[in-house]
């Protein structure tokens, strides 16, 4: 099915939240959509797993926190049972953002964030990009069971790269949204110690991304952080974009650094793989190597384009990998991209590519 088809019936989505008026909320918001149903809601996962017998949904939503059984346990024992498409729900905090990486590692496609103040006006803002994210999830749902059980233990990184290849010069530029979290871990935790400068683009809330980094800090060689802006960029060090700005790349004399930007969404994201990829190819054209991961959408695709028209050469994750083959497809689509590669092999083609030169010619 393709990313803009809607199901030949409504996706069914199961509700399951401690809290009546989150499940209220929940359920309103679903039955607003013409391609979406609510068809039952559970205030624990004990009430879910008879629902879900009887209903067999196509989309979970669950909450992190639950009487009887916590999310994140029942999440672990459904992957392993019964592998669907599950949105977690969590709170805006820093342990909500530990406990949603953490349902993201054990399967689920994607979380919903609940405001801090005003729950039932800040649901409702947000209604499409609820929507949006159910039906990434039932676009994920044909891949789910074959990619479930995946490892998430660290993997080896490759070798050094060496003096000629670990240049203040190269760079590699990179988008992700759904699915993109376990894609950019398993892109990451591969990198050696003095891989080339990364920037990373990913659609997150803005309480998540220190977390991510933190996470990822913690099972990479490489150095990754959530950008703060102004940061030279070097060797060994992945800057994630922080959930509430823009992250550009910019020039300044001889160097590279990071730009953040409050300007207004770009594709309906801040931070925007476009609003990156179109730096990169302004500031650092033919020095640039670019992937795009899963994500939902087409965020990206044009000014990757651009980045290839100036020089870059640019890889696509391949569809049979792809939590949502949305942004991939699209940038194949428009012409942006040199190679497509699975996830698992996508580092070390980046650095294949960077020991040939990394840039392409640059087409006129």
């Amino acid at each position: 099915m393709s990313q803009s088809a809607v199901p030949p019936q409504k996706i069914k989505v199961l509700i399951v939240d401690d809290s009546a008026l989150i499940r209220s909320i929940l359920k309103e918001i679903i039955n607003s959509y013409p391609d979406m149903e609510a068809i039952g809601a559970a205030s624990n996962p004990l009430q879910a797993r008879d629902l879900m017998r009887s209903l067999n949904p196509d989309v979970l939503t669950l909450d992190v926190e639950m009487p009887e059984m916590d999310g994140l346990t029942f999440l672990e024992k459904l992957m392993r049972l019964r592998p669907m498409p599950v949105l977690m729900i969590s709170s805006l905090t820093e342990k909500g953002s530990d406990a949603a990486l953490r349902a993201l590692e054990l399967g689920a496609v994607d979380f919903l964030a609940k405001p801090k103040l005003g729950i039932i006006e800040g649901m409702r803002e947000y209604a499409d990009d609820i929507a949006d994210k159910i039906r990434a999830a039932y676009l994920s749902k044909s891949r789910l069971a074959r990619q479930h059980g995946s490892s998430v233990t660290p993997r080896e990184s490759l070798p050094a790269v060496g003096n000629r290849i670990a240049s203040t010069e190269k760079i590699i530029i990179l988008g992700a949204s759904t699915g993109g979290t376990e894609a950019i871990k398993e892109f990451l935790i591969r990198m050696p110690a003095d891989a080339p400068g990364i920037l990373i683009a990913q659609h997150m809330p803005e309480a998540f991304t220190k977390s991510f980094a933190a996470r990822l800090d913690s099972l990479c060689k490489i150095k990754v952080v959530e950008a703060q802006g102004n940061e030279r960029v070097l060797p060994g060090h992945a800057f994630i974009a922080p959930g509430h700005s823009h992250l550009l790349l910019k020039r300044s004399g001889a160097n590279y650094m990071t730009e953040l930007s409050q300007a207004a969404p770009v594709n309906h994201h801040r931070p925007s793989v476009e609003v990156l990829f179109r730096s990169a190819a302004k500031n650092a054209g033919p020095n640039v190597l670019g992937v795009m991961l899963t994500g939902m959408g087409k965020d990206g695709a044009n000014a990757m384009l651009e980045m290839r028209q100036a020089g870059a050469y640019n890889f696509a994750q391949n569809e049979e990998t792809c939590v949502v083959f949305g942004m991939p497809r699209e940038a194949i689509a428009v012409g942006a991209v040199d190679e497509i590669v699975p996830i698992q092999e996508m580092t070390s083609r980046v650095l294949s590519r960077l020991a040939q030169g990394g840039a392409r010619n640059i087409r006129v």
